[in-house]
């Protein structure tokens, strides 16, 4: 397997990956992601460099974005006020290869990565009714922080996040 920075040619097979995830958070009941969110972000995070995928043989396995900034950083208590810090979004795992610890495998990059870049932390919010990605973050060392991130819709619809957070 190959892991590397995603590219615009990665584009139309990480949107059918990601549908695929969508459709089975959505029989799960954990209906927080759409054809809009994470999907038409992809596209900046490229740009960005910083969307990474793991390939093999030309198949996306999985993907996350490493970011220094999120929009919910202020709405917890953190363990420590850093400037120092990634935060890890979109993380999904194509459903081919559900329970091969691709989701670690993906969390250690993420960390290595950040580390690397001189961060102290990573960190992550994640939607409360997301039971298995809480506990694949709690298991991997991820301690959550106190406080809520109700993140609103124009909608009236709200998500709630908690915060995660490991020291590298």
């Amino acid at each position: 397997m190959e892991f590397r920075l995603a590219i615009l040619a990665d584009l139309p097979q990480l949107k059918k990956v990601y549908k695929g995830i969508i459709q089975e958070m959505n029989k799960q009941n954990i209906e927080i992601w759409d054809e809009i969110y994470p999907c038409e972000f992809f596209a900046e995070d490229i740009r960005e460099k910083q969307l990474f995928v793991l390939v093999d043989k030309d198949e996306i396995v999985s993907a996350f974005a490493l970011t220094k900034k999120n929009i919910g950083e202020t709405s917890v208590e953190w363990e420590k006020r850093s400037n120092k810090v990634f935060y890890l979004d979109r993380l999904g795992v194509n459903k081919k290869y559900f329970r091969k610890g691709i989701g670690n495998y993906m969390l250690n990059k993420a960390k290595d990565i950040s580390k690397s870049f001189g961060a102290e932390y990573l960190r992550l919010f994640v939607v409360d009714i997301n039971k298995p990605a809480i506990n694949l973050y709690t298991q991997s060392g991820f301690n959550k922080a106190k406080g809520i991130y109700e993140e609103k819709f124009d909608d009236g619809f709200v998500l709630h996040e908690f915060g995660y957070e490991i020291k590298l």
